[in-house]
């Protein structure tokens, strides 16, 4: 994994916005509808390109294919693991209904129920798990990497990334209906979900896990103090430790944020109670929430943190939950503030959050999502220029 040697490098956290007529053919597939598989196929390998061109233009450095074949950071995974299925009664969950936001500002989240894109005015389908999980995805893998390094040939570029669901998410998400145990649950999908990570990895790409329930999950339990969220994150994290065992460190970067959450925010997770346990999974790279401005001030917990000699830091500098663009100056000051507290090679100028996590929503209009990476990068340059010196 490369890392800000002698430049401040940029990326994102994984999804960007999907063409209308890509979109429509993915809700199609997740509805059970008929679509022409080849037809499908050739349109996502045509939005992957399109995508990473335009990351390429707009100046960052450390790309990915921007989700386009998926229809969320979550879901997609289903179709690649057997001993998982939709659930027989339709059933479907209010994400975020009895979070201690929804309890502090109801008419707030009344208020926004009908705005496409904010948090927890939509259900979902529930999946469950009703035999021995595996992973039976290679195929569905294989397409996504090859369109990615088909995309990437002849387009400017240092690294490639591709994010990858963690375990604790995906059983938050699939109700267990199979197991004894959550334990031996969460488990079992780390052993399917490990070979997905090591076959991006071994694909040369770097992999990115995929964890905002880490930061969320106190948010979501009302009833839990934060000693509790805390004991509940260090065990998720020793589950994602087991999937990630024996594969590189340095190919490995982590991302938590408090989901799609365009609200108050003022129940948040501190960063404090979160950072040493977000520490301990075995990554290279922590990408994290700190533009929006909950958590803009945190970047001083990472001068106490003593990040681990040869690892790095992906801060959010732009958000997702706003669609103000940033700045420039006000980019390039927030990587000056990580770069003062961990060191200048140790940041990489990424996002809160990805822009479409799922291919119903979209967290930032589109047009506004392209100006939000440029501005990234014109940041990431006014920055390299104050730490280094030059442009």
């Amino acid at each position: 994994m490369k890392r800000s040697t002698d430049r401040i490098l940029t990326t994102h956290v994984g999804s960007l916005p999907r063409a209308e007529d890509l979109r429509g053919l993915i809700q199609k597939k997740a509805q059970g509808e008929a679509v022409d598989d080849a037809a499908f196929a050739a349109r996502v390998k045509s939005a992957v390109a399109e995508t990473v061109r335009r990351q390429a233009e707009a100046g960052i450095d450390i790309v990915a294919d921007g989700e386009q074949g998926r229809v969320g950071f979550i879901p997609y995974v289903n179709e690649r693991l057997s001993g998982i299925e939709p659930s027989a009664t339709a059933e479907s969950a209010n994400y975020w209904g009895l979070s201690r936001e929804y309890r502090a500002f109801p008419e707030f989240y009344a208020w926004a129920a009908s705005m496409p894109g904010t948090a927890g005015q939509t259900g979902r389908t529930r999946w469950v798990c009703t035999g021995p999980v595996s992973y039976k995805g290679q195929a569905a893998l294989q397409r996504d990497i090859d369109n990615l390094k088909a995309a990437l040939a002849g387009q400017r570029h240092e690294e490639a990334f591709m994010p990858a669901v963690s375990p604790s998410n995906l059983a938050n998400w699939n109700r267990n209906e199979h197991y004894n145990s959550e334990e031996e649950y969460l488990y079992a999908l780390a052993e399917a979900l490990k070979e997905e990570y090591r076959a991006i990895i071994d694909a040369g790409l770097i992999l990115q896990v995929d964890d905002p329930l880490l930061a969320s999950y106190y948010v979501m339990h009302p009833e839990a103090s934060v000693d509790e969220c805390r004991k509940w994150a260090t065990a998720r994290v020793e589950v994602l430790n087991h999937a990630l065992k024996g594969l590189p460190q340095d190919r490995i970067r982590y991302h938590t944020c408090y989901s799609i959450n365009i609200g108050p925010r003022v129940h948040d997770m501190e960063l404090r109670h979160l950072i040493d346990i977000m520490l301990g999974v075995n990554a290279g790279a922590y990408s994290f929430e700190a533009a929006n401005p909950r958590h803009e001030h945190e970047w001083k917990v990472w001068a106490e943190a003593k990040l681990p000699e040869g690892k790095s830091v992906i801060p959010g500098v732009i958000t997702h939950s706003s669609n103000i663009v940033e700045h420039p100056e006000v980019i390039a000051e927030r990587i000056g503030r990580f770069a003062q507290a961990v060191g200048r090679e140790n940041v990489i100028a990424g996002a809160d959050c990805g822009f479409a996590s799922f291919a119903s929503t979209c967290e930032v209009h589109p047009s506004v999502v392209w100006v939000k990476l440029q501005a990234l990068a014109d940041g990431a340059r006014l920055a390299t220029k104050e730490l280094w010196g030059r442009a």
